[in-house]
């Protein structure tokens, strides 16, 4: 057949526009919600979520074209050509269609990210690839067995309950045969965990080896078999691959990627912080440490934008887009100690309601002066910070403001302490008992 042909008959040209429509639309505030500025894997990450729709346009058209070779006959006249080479230009625009209607939706990920760099991402491409032909092969087998007022809408609507629902699955290794944790990757400290794309790939690879089979022999029954038993091969890799993946298929990404400074404290960034924003955050960090240096307080020999700090260094956490007044919250958050991980299982924590007090007196310290209240300051420095905090937290940090500056700093150290343990009384926290 002609590729002309095959183009003016295809049903992919008919869905085309209502797919891509539907993603630049009704999906395009929800794509665009959650993207990473300037981090390309997060715009590849987060264009997934349309996958589920295109997976089911893709099932219904190849579903409308496998019927329609069925009804046709065109098996049955003794062609030349196997079954698999008729079928397969058929099917080819069905998945390009596909294939399109994620272009679209990676557009609109890489424009509300600020990047088109980096955004086509290998393992992300590879696991829509995978799926997209598996939803086409299967639906072209739905649509030769039965009628196309049945199967269409079957095909439809299976293909996106298959590929949508196990994101809400409790076991995470179903979710990942499907993609379906590729729309919360990444943040700009992560990256793409690769088991999750060989699970993906071995799953849908099975599907498509099992379709394969049974338009090549046409659903003998040693083909049916063999088609099961593909399927079945595939998931149990599949799973396995997934095994110790949680509900993100994410991993910390490389410390080697970050571009360090050799000031003091040094600042590390991530290389997606441009040049003049990178010089603001960096000479920003660099006052408010000094700042805080100045009060007594400990402070770390490097700030770092790392997933996990090591020894001797602080989280910045400061977003990809930040500006000066980003800073200081970024830095005050990595003075203060991790969450323990029994405060993380669910155990009590009495400590915990100690945190926001002390960061509303970091965030004051600071400040230039050191004393600044929490209302609109005579220079401006703390101007809006009471709004940040609690009218609770707000009231301790003042009064800790007013107590000698050693009283402050055993204040400050037995309550950062306290932070760190899940047995520690919160009322021996504030100075002098007060709450």
């Amino acid at each position: 057949m002609l590729l002309r042909t095959i183009l003016r008959t295809s049903a992919s040209l008919r869905a085309l526009p209502f797919l891509v429509g539907f993603v630049l639309v009704p999906l395009g505030d929800e794509l665009s919600a959650w993207v990473t500025p300037g981090y390309g894997l997060s715009a590849a990450g987060h264009a997934s979520l349309a996958l589920p729709f295109a997976c089911a346009a893709c099932a219904a058209a190849g579903s409308w074209e496998g019927g329609r070779l069925h009804r046709g006959r065109v098996f049955d006249r003794s062609p030349v050509r196997s079954p698999l080479a008729i079928t397969a230009p058929v099917l080819l625009p069905v998945a390009v269609m596909g294939g399109l209607g994620m272009v679209a939706a990676l557009g609109t990920t890489a424009l509300a990210g600020g990047t088109a760099a980096g955004a086509p991402q290998p393992g992300v491409l590879a696991v829509w690839t995978g799926l997209l032909l598996a939803a086409t092969l299967v639906g072209s087998i739905v649509g030769r067995v039965l009628a196309p007022v049945v199967a269409v809408p079957l095909a439809l609507v299976s293909s996106f309950v298959l590929n949508a629902y196990p994101a809400s699955f409790d076991a995470y290794w179903v979710r990942h045969l499907v993609g379906g944790g590729l729309s919360d990757c990444c943040a700009v400290d992560q990256v793409l965990d690769q088991k999750a794309v060989l699970s993906s790939l071995a799953f849908s690879g099975a599907v498509c080896a099992a379709a394969v089979l049974l338009i090549r022999y046409r659903g003998a029954p040693a083909a049916l078999a063999g088609a099961l038993a593909v399927t079945a091969g595939g998931v149990a890799l599949a799973a396995h691959l997934a095994q110790g993946l949680g509900p993100e298929p994410v991993l910390d990404r490389p410390a080697s990627a970050l571009v360090c400074d050799h000031g003091r404290p040094r600042v590390c960034l991530w290389p997606e912080l441009d040049g003049p924003r990178a010089s603001l955050v960096r000479d920003e960090a660099r006052r408010v440490v000094t700042t805080l240096a100045g009060h007594g307080v400990p402070v770390p020999a490097t700030l770092t934008m790392a997933a996990r700090p090591g020894p001797g260094e602080a989280k910045l956490g400061i977003p990809t887009t930040a500006r000066v007044p980003d800073v200081t919250p970024g830095v005050v958050g990595g003075l203060l100690p991790r969450t323990p991980d029994c405060a993380r299982s669910g155990a009590p924590y009495p400590a915990g309601e100690a945190a926001g007090p002390v960061t509303a007196w970091l965030t004051a310290k600071a400040t230039p002066d050191g004393t600044a209240p929490f209302g609109a300051a005579a220079n401006g420095t703390a101007a809006g910070s009471r709004g940040r905090f609690g009218a609770q937290d707000t009231a301790l940090a003042e009064q800790v403001l007013r107590l000698p500056r050693g009283a402050q700093l055993d204040w400050y150290l037995a309550t950062t302490e306290a932070l760190r343990h899940c047995d520690t009384p919160a009322p021996a926290l504030f100075p002098g008992g007060a709450r």
